[in-house]
Protein backbone atom coordinates (compact mmCIF):
# COMPACT_ATOMS: atom_id res chain seq x y z
CA UNK A 1 0.00 0.00 0.00
CA UNK A 2 1.38 3.47 -0.81
CA UNK A 3 2.58 5.45 1.82
CA UNK A 4 5.07 7.61 3.72
CA UNK A 5 6.77 6.04 6.67
CA UNK A 6 4.87 8.20 9.10
CA UNK A 7 1.64 6.44 8.12
CA UNK A 8 3.04 2.68 7.68
CA UNK A 9 1.71 -0.10 9.68
CA UNK A 10 2.18 -3.88 10.31
CA UNK A 11 -1.32 -4.19 11.97
CA UNK A 12 -3.45 -6.33 9.68
CA UNK A 13 -6.07 -7.33 12.73
CA UNK A 14 -8.64 -4.50 12.39
CA UNK A 15 -12.54 -4.32 13.56
CA UNK A 16 -14.26 -4.79 10.25
CA UNK A 17 -16.51 -2.02 8.97
CA UNK A 18 -19.28 -1.35 6.71
CA UNK A 19 -18.49 -1.04 2.64
CA UNK A 20 -19.79 2.54 1.32
CA UNK A 21 -21.21 5.07 0.77
CA UNK A 22 -19.86 6.57 4.32
CA UNK A 23 -22.30 9.21 5.13
CA UNK A 24 -20.84 11.59 7.98
CA UNK A 25 -21.11 14.96 9.87
CA UNK A 26 -17.89 16.88 9.68
CA UNK A 27 -15.93 19.72 11.21
CA UNK A 28 -12.76 20.39 9.80
CA UNK A 29 -9.59 22.58 8.80
CA UNK A 30 -8.18 22.62 5.83
CA UNK A 31 -4.93 24.27 4.31
CA UNK A 32 -2.94 24.05 1.15
CA UNK A 33 0.69 25.64 0.12
CA UNK A 34 3.03 24.93 -3.04
CA UNK A 35 4.06 21.73 -3.14
CA UNK A 36 7.91 21.14 -1.82
CA UNK A 37 10.48 19.30 -4.26
CA UNK A 38 10.25 16.35 -1.95
CA UNK A 39 6.58 16.38 -2.21
CA UNK A 40 6.37 16.78 -6.08
CA UNK A 41 8.94 13.38 -5.59
CA UNK A 42 6.27 11.67 -3.76
CA UNK A 43 3.58 12.22 -6.42
CA UNK A 44 3.70 8.63 -8.37
CA UNK A 45 3.69 10.02 -11.98
CA UNK A 46 1.63 11.46 -14.10
CA UNK A 47 0.30 14.95 -14.60
CA UNK A 48 0.46 16.56 -11.40
CA UNK A 49 -0.21 19.82 -9.75
CA UNK A 50 2.51 21.17 -7.35
CA UNK A 51 -0.26 21.82 -4.81
CA UNK A 52 -0.09 20.42 -1.09
CA UNK A 53 -3.58 19.65 0.23
CA UNK A 54 -3.92 18.77 4.43
CA UNK A 55 -6.93 18.70 6.74
CA UNK A 56 -7.86 18.17 9.84
CA UNK A 57 -11.33 16.26 10.26
CA UNK A 58 -13.67 16.18 13.43
CA UNK A 59 -16.59 12.80 11.93
CA UNK A 60 -19.23 13.91 14.13
CA UNK A 61 -20.87 10.64 13.41
CA UNK A 62 -20.13 7.88 10.76
CA UNK A 63 -20.76 4.42 10.29
CA UNK A 64 -18.19 3.28 12.17
CA UNK A 65 -19.30 6.18 14.92
CA UNK A 66 -17.42 9.79 15.55
CA UNK A 67 -13.57 9.89 15.07
CA UNK A 68 -11.02 12.25 14.12
CA UNK A 69 -8.38 12.29 11.16
CA UNK A 70 -5.38 13.90 10.09
CA UNK A 71 -4.58 13.67 6.22
CA UNK A 72 -2.01 14.75 3.37
CA UNK A 73 -1.65 15.18 -0.04
CA UNK A 74 1.54 15.61 -1.26
CA UNK A 75 0.81 17.18 -4.63
CA UNK A 76 -2.86 16.87 -6.54
CA UNK A 77 -3.80 14.78 -10.06
CA UNK A 78 -4.24 16.82 -12.87
CA UNK A 79 -7.83 16.07 -14.29
CA UNK A 80 -7.87 13.53 -17.60
CA UNK A 81 -9.41 10.67 -18.99
CA UNK A 82 -8.20 8.28 -16.55
CA UNK A 83 -9.33 10.42 -13.41
CA UNK A 84 -12.24 12.05 -14.48
CA UNK A 85 -12.76 16.20 -14.78
CA UNK A 86 -11.87 17.48 -11.12
CA UNK A 87 -7.91 17.21 -9.64
CA UNK A 88 -7.59 14.32 -7.20
CA UNK A 89 -5.50 13.80 -3.92
CA UNK A 90 -3.02 11.05 -3.48
CA UNK A 91 -3.07 10.40 0.18
CA UNK A 92 0.34 8.29 1.38
CA UNK A 93 -0.04 9.66 5.29
CA UNK A 94 -3.55 9.31 7.20
CA UNK A 95 -4.04 9.09 10.34
CA UNK A 96 -7.19 8.21 12.95
CA UNK A 97 -8.49 7.44 16.42
CA UNK A 98 -10.64 4.65 15.40
CA UNK A 99 -9.68 1.12 14.26
CA UNK A 100 -12.65 0.21 12.39
CA UNK A 101 -12.12 3.63 10.95
CA UNK A 102 -8.50 2.29 9.66
CA UNK A 103 -9.73 -0.83 8.82
CA UNK A 104 -12.48 0.92 6.29
CA UNK A 105 -9.84 3.41 4.76
CA UNK A 106 -7.16 0.68 3.60
CA UNK A 107 -10.11 -2.11 2.70
CA UNK A 108 -12.22 0.13 0.51
CA UNK A 109 -10.65 3.11 -0.52
CA UNK A 110 -6.63 2.42 -0.22
CA UNK A 111 -5.62 4.46 1.72
CA UNK A 112 -2.91 3.82 4.22
CA UNK A 113 -4.78 4.62 7.50
CA UNK A 114 -2.57 3.99 10.96
CA UNK A 115 -3.69 4.97 14.37
CA UNK A 116 -3.02 7.95 16.33
CA UNK A 117 -3.70 10.64 19.33
CA UNK A 118 -5.59 13.86 19.23
CA UNK A 119 -5.84 16.76 21.34
CA UNK A 120 -7.73 20.28 21.09
CA UNK A 121 -10.44 20.95 18.17
CA UNK A 122 -10.14 20.89 15.09
CA UNK A 123 -11.54 24.03 14.43
CA UNK A 124 -8.64 25.78 16.45
CA UNK A 125 -5.52 23.88 18.04
CA UNK A 126 -5.09 20.88 17.68
CA UNK A 127 -2.26 18.22 17.82
CA UNK A 128 -2.02 14.87 15.92
CA UNK A 129 0.63 12.40 17.10
CA UNK A 130 1.66 8.58 15.72
CA UNK A 131 4.56 6.42 16.32
CA UNK A 132 7.32 8.82 15.23
CA UNK A 133 5.63 11.77 13.88
CA UNK A 134 3.74 14.75 15.13
CA UNK A 135 1.48 17.36 13.40
CA UNK A 136 0.47 20.70 15.36
CA UNK A 137 -2.26 23.21 13.56
CA UNK A 138 -3.73 26.81 14.70
CA UNK A 139 -6.55 27.89 12.40
CA UNK A 140 -7.31 31.56 13.02
CA UNK A 141 -11.08 31.82 11.02
CA UNK A 142 -11.44 35.55 9.82
CA UNK A 143 -14.61 36.99 7.68
CA UNK A 144 -18.17 35.97 7.19
CA UNK A 145 -19.59 32.57 7.51
CA UNK A 146 -20.27 31.19 3.88
CA UNK A 147 -22.32 28.18 2.16
CA UNK A 148 -19.92 25.36 0.50
CA UNK A 149 -21.35 22.70 -1.49
CA UNK A 150 -18.56 20.67 -3.65
CA UNK A 151 -16.82 17.22 -3.43
CA UNK A 152 -12.97 16.04 -3.04
CA UNK A 153 -11.29 13.35 -5.44
CA UNK A 154 -9.26 10.53 -4.45
CA UNK A 155 -7.00 8.78 -6.65
CA UNK A 156 -5.26 5.94 -4.97
CA UNK A 157 -2.17 3.82 -6.26
CA UNK A 158 -2.98 -0.27 -5.82
CA UNK A 159 -0.48 -2.75 -5.65
CA UNK A 160 -1.39 -3.81 -9.05
CA UNK A 161 -0.45 -0.18 -10.70
CA UNK A 162 -4.22 0.72 -10.59
CA UNK A 163 -5.54 3.51 -9.13
CA UNK A 164 -8.82 3.72 -6.64
CA UNK A 165 -10.71 6.67 -7.27
CA UNK A 166 -13.36 7.74 -4.74
CA UNK A 167 -15.04 11.10 -3.91
CA UNK A 168 -16.58 12.41 -1.01
CA UNK A 169 -19.31 15.36 -1.78
CA UNK A 170 -19.66 17.80 0.98
CA UNK A 171 -22.81 20.32 1.68
CA UNK A 172 -22.18 23.08 4.86
CA UNK A 173 -20.69 26.07 5.74
CA UNK A 174 -17.43 27.58 6.09
CA UNK A 175 -14.38 30.49 6.86
CA UNK A 176 -11.75 31.60 5.64
CA UNK A 177 -8.61 31.17 7.80
CA UNK A 178 -5.23 31.24 7.94
CA UNK A 179 -3.29 27.92 9.59
CA UNK A 180 -0.06 27.79 11.47
CA UNK A 181 1.79 24.55 10.79
CA UNK A 182 4.34 22.27 12.45
CA UNK A 183 5.32 18.79 11.71
CA UNK A 184 7.78 16.20 13.08
CA UNK A 185 8.59 13.02 11.43
CA UNK A 186 10.96 11.16 9.33
CA UNK A 187 9.72 13.00 6.34
CA UNK A 188 6.45 15.08 6.99
CA UNK A 189 8.66 18.72 7.46
CA UNK A 190 10.24 17.95 4.19
CA UNK A 191 7.04 17.88 2.56
CA UNK A 192 4.21 19.36 4.59
CA UNK A 193 5.58 22.70 5.24
CA UNK A 194 5.62 24.58 8.67
CA UNK A 195 4.25 28.12 8.81
CA UNK A 196 1.13 30.02 8.05
CA UNK A 197 -0.53 29.15 5.26
CA UNK A 198 -4.24 30.11 3.41
CA UNK A 199 -7.28 27.58 4.32
CA UNK A 200 -10.67 27.30 5.41
CA UNK A 201 -12.40 25.84 8.51
CA UNK A 202 -15.93 24.18 7.87
CA UNK A 203 -17.89 24.77 10.56
CA UNK A 204 -20.92 22.62 9.95
CA UNK A 205 -20.94 19.73 6.51
CA UNK A 206 -22.22 16.64 5.90
CA UNK A 207 -20.38 14.48 3.71
CA UNK A 208 -20.87 11.32 1.82
CA UNK A 209 -17.90 9.32 0.65
CA UNK A 210 -18.99 6.83 -2.18
CA UNK A 211 -17.11 3.64 -2.96
CA UNK A 212 -13.73 3.36 -5.28
CA UNK A 213 -13.73 2.52 -8.74
CA UNK A 214 -10.42 0.70 -9.96
CA UNK A 215 -8.51 1.74 -12.89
Amino acid sequence: MWSVPESTSQAADWPVSDPPPWPARVRATLWWHRSTSAARELGQGGRTIPMTLAMMVDYLDSPVGPYREILASPVLRMPGRRIGPMPRMGVPFIAVDSEASVHGGRTHWELPKVLAQFDGDVLGSTAAQGDGWKVNTAARAKGPTLPIVGALGFAQPTDDGRLALASARLAGRFRYARVDVDSVGPTLPNWLVAGSHHGIVITEGKMRTGPAKRK
